[in-house]
């Protein structure tokens, strides 16, 4: 599985944030950072994350 999040588009909303945790976070400066290659057991909440970011920006690739 592969995360893949456009940061053009992302506005560090933080939705994914509560969403999974495991895979993203904000940093000091409160931008995205994300784990791009999570293991297979975090799909379920990585697809929960693409579901609940506002403005789609969240992919995950096979």
């Amino acid at each position: 599985m592969k995360v893949v999040v456009d940061m053009n588009t992302c506005k560090d909303h933080g939705q994914c944030v509560f969403a999974a945790p495991d895979i993203f976070q904000l940093d000091a400066d409160a931008h995205l950072t994300y784990i791009g290659d999570p293991d297979e057991s975090l799909r379920a909440d990585a697809e929960d994350a693409a579901d609940v970011c506002p403005l789609q920006a969240i992919r995950i690739e096979d």
